[in-house]
């Protein structure tokens, strides 16, 4: 199993109607087949700069790597997420 994981911040305005729209247009990504678990979530640490987070599973490498490269990711990061995310960090996880 492999967790991906995504902590980021937009550059919308908290509360704006440009933000609700991301965090609707984002629940494509629960879409792609290979994709378990997704979840939006907020963040409620004052211990970094980040607003927002993403969490989803995929059974394997083969279910991240299809993901990857799935239209709609692609599409996503491409016209959503490059020109309104300020800045993020990515950490993918297995179990020990």
């Amino acid at each position: 199993m492999i967790r991906h994981t995504v902590a980021f911040r937009l550059k919308h305005e908290a509360g704006s109607a440009e933000e609700t729209s991301f965090l609707a247009d984002a629940l494509v990504l629960a879409k792609i087949p290979s994709v378990r678990s997704f979840e939006q979530l907020r963040q409620t640490s004052p211990k970094n700069d980040f607003t927002f987070g993403f969490s989803m599973e995929f059974d394997d490498q083969a279910g991240y790597d299809t993901y990857n490269l799935h239209p709609l990711h692609v599409a996503f990061v491409r016209d959503r997420w490059v020109p309104e995310v300020a800045d993020f960090l990515e950490i993918d996880y297995t179990r020990l």
